[in-house]
């Protein structure tokens, strides 16, 4: 990489520069998809080893 801005390049404002960045920002947020949420029995079991990792924790 030659550096942070070629000498032949033009440089951009930085409103232009905030423009492109709040663009991608909104096309990546439409293209990632939230985390599924899990079922209530999975995060209960969750919660249990949660719950015994701490127990066994202190009996260390």
């Amino acid at each position: 990489m030659t550096g942070l801005f070629a000498n032949d390049s033009e440089q951009i404002d930085r409103r232009t520069s905030r423009s492109i960045c709040d663009a991608v920002g909104e096309r990546l947020q439409q293209s990632l998809r939230p985390e599924p949420r899990l079922t209530s029995h999975l995060e209960h079991l969750l919660n249990e080893l949660k719950k015994r990792d701490r127990e066994g924790g202190s009996n260390n």
